[in-house]
């Protein structure tokens, strides 16, 4: 019983303070102690030498006591046998009294033993003890188990008295999935945009730069080298220029090309010098803008990773990133 908890012992001096809970039974404690893990403690003090801390079990509000007297140097053993039994009510009385440490340690102790049955709890929780982390805890855990999450006690229980909080939490799963949608496309076309950036230098390459082939043709190069001189070639000879699609490609490539070269001599590309005269007569659409000035971008972003010596962990993050986007790269020519 919290009754028979002896807070004043764990000091030399008396104990000044008796704290009333729940039940009725009182604890005697330090003021000078409370009051400096406190302010609000403190501010209760100072109006009456007994205080009331109501809403949580007299268990909760001694271990909530025996966290002030030992702040941070508490033992593990007792810490988590404290937080199993009392995690959600030493949040909430972390956060009325505002003891910011206790309050993270107890916020990160529910959001650990967190599970679908106590989902909608917790949530409520968050929202009210202004946890951030939990909350977003709960939103995880609710967006891959929502089946589970309502069949819980809580849920049924927000449907008969909280419908306002079941809306948010449904709002709040619909937000991410369009956020994770969002992301998935932005992710696939900046891989387009990669590989576009990456043909127009091999484009740039092929006709700028002498061959590294093999004497037998062999090589990643010179079969990247000839496969677009054979698409030239096709362009050039193709007497269907406006229903063929690969001649709609090179043709939109080497458009591409000539909006961002910036050689002061005379470009050895195909139509650069033509085209480039063409879009400063002619008004070139926004669009195309914006795809050019994207394309650009991930060309400088290529060089710069290639550049510059990343980290292994890093490394590894970004091939996960790209894993399933590798082969979502759509013909945007088409």
């Amino acid at each position: 019983m919290a009754s028979s908890v002896d807070l004043g012992a764990l000091r030399p001096s008396p104990a000044d303070v008796r704290v009333v809970t729940s039940d009725g039974s009182t604890i005697a404690a330090h003021s000078s102690v409370l009051a400096s893990a406190s302010p609000v403690l403190e501010r209760m003090i100072q109006r009456a030498p007994r205080i009331r801390i109501l809403g949580a079990s007299p268990d909760a509000v001694a271990a909530f006591l025996r966290f002030l007297y030992f702040s941070r140097e508490a033992t593990a053993e007792w810490v988590e046998t404290a937080m199993a039994a009392h995690g959600p009510a030493l949040l909430a009385l972390a956060h009325a009294h505002r003891v910011p440490w206790l309050k993270q340690r107890a916020e990160e102790a529910v959001a650990a033993r967190l599970t679908a049955e106590r989902a909608v709890d917790a949530l409520k929780l968050a929202r009210l003890c202004d946890a951030p982390r939990l909350y977003l805890r709960c939103a995880c855990l609710a967006s891959k188990d929502l089946p589970a999450v309502k069949v819980s006690e809580g849920w049924r229980f927000a449907a008969r008295h909280d419908a306002q909080l079941q809306l948010d939490l449904l709002q709040l799963l619909q937000d991410a999935d369009q956020r994770k949608k969002r992301w998935e496309r932005e992710r696939a076309s900046h891989a387009v945009y990669r590989e576009l950036s990456d043909a127009m230098a091999s484009l740039e390459h092929a006709f700028t730069e002498a061959s590294p082939c093999d004497d037998d043709g062999s090589g990643g190069a010179c079969t990247g080298r000839q496969g677009i001189l054979q698409l030239v070639r096709h362009l050039a000879g193709c007497g269907n220029k406006g229903g063929c699609p690969q001649c709609k490609s090179i043709f939109q490539l080497l458009r591409l090309h000539s909006s961002v070269c910036d050689r002061a001599e005379p470009c050895r590309v195909p139509l650069c010098s033509n085209l480039k005269m063409k879009m400063r007569a002619e008004k070139v659409d926004e669009t195309w803008r914006l795809l050019v000035k994207k394309v650009a971008r991930a060309g400088v972003m290529a060089t710069l990773a290639a550049n510059r010596e990343v980290p292994e962990v890093v490394k590894n993050s970004w091939v996960k990133y790209n894993s399933g986007s590798r082969n979502r790269a759509a013909a945007i020519f088409r």
